[in-house]
């Protein structure tokens, strides 16, 4: 093969390489536009994501796992409720909502054609980012006194 036709045929792998990343990324953004749309998802304090797509998984954001209980993901979004004792309705409730938000959000993202599933995802991220937000706000009360 001639260094011509060489060049032509890594130039245009390279250029469908490109491309399939183009509408990876493109896939990605369509689907958490749809999560942004559906008023139940959207007005929910934590916000559902899709954070990539991998074959015709979608893999997507939650703040339960395994290793961190459904409290500890409430008390971080609502943090009024840490007062609240173990018995208390609102837990209930808040677990409800929670899991009905979660479970919309799976359903819209399984509603599009290219993805069959999905695999949750602990959004450790925004636990660091949150906690940071809540030191920066506790010590600028403390600088105040």
């Amino acid at each position: 093969m001639s260094d011509r036709k060489q060049f032509l045929t890594v130039m245009l792998v390279a250029a469908l390489f490109v491309g399939w990343l183009g509408w990876r990324g493109f896939e990605v953004i369509d689907l958490n536009q749809k999560l942004k749309a559906d008023e139940l998802v959207a007005n929910y304090p934590y916000q559902h994501r899709v954070l990539r797509v991998e074959g015709s998984t979608a893999v997507m954001s939650s703040l339960r796992s395994h290793d961190t209980s459904t409290q500890y993901a409430l008390t971080t979004i609502f943090p009024a409720m840490r007062n609240l004792s173990e018995g208390d309705r609102g837990w209930k409730k808040a677990e409800r909502d929670l899991a009905r938000v979660q479970a919309r959000a799976g359903d819209i993202v399984l509603g599009a054609s290219s993805i069959g599933r999905i695999r949750w995802e602990l959004d450790e991220n925004w636990y660091h980012l949150n906690n940071m937000q809540a030191s920066n706000t506790q010590a600028k009360q403390e600088s105040r006194r």
